[in-house]
């Protein structure tokens, strides 16, 4: 399967709605896509990932890549992931204690708007 990528605007953050798999061949292109917009300016950024099939290591990393990248700009990063499939990646690597992770693009604007982007 393929990757999509398409963003929006939504107030001050950027939509990034991320789908199909990805994997070791896709991350590149998001990853390319996450620095694009961190350099245009983006600071508030959402990754939804709710149309996500399949997810490695690779886009983990390209993830976790983009947290210290807007981090690094004083930029806010939410996670969009509410399918139970990759919900248990996320445990299962630990990164549902690095990221927040969100149910819908509201409540991960809602909470990263109130800067709360950081795992309790």
């Amino acid at each position: 399967m393929e990757l999509s990528l398409s963003t929006y605007d939504s107030g001050d953050h950027k939509v990034l709605e991320v789908g199909g798999e990805v994997d070791v061949y896709t991350a590149p292109r998001l990853r390319e896509k996450l620095v694009e917009l961190v350099e245009q300016g983006a600071r508030h950024v959402v990754v939804d990932l709710s149309r996500v099939e399949f997810l490695d290591s690779t886009g983990l990393g390209v993830l976790v890549g983009a947290l210290k990248r807007l981090r690094a700009v004083n930029g806010t990063f939410g996670l969009v992931c509410a399918h139970e499939r990759l919900l248990k990646i996320f445990r299962i690597t630990a990164l549902d204690r690095v990221f927040q992770l969100y149910d819908t693009v509201a409540d991960a604007i809602a909470a990263t708007s109130a800067g709360n982007d950081t795992p309790a």
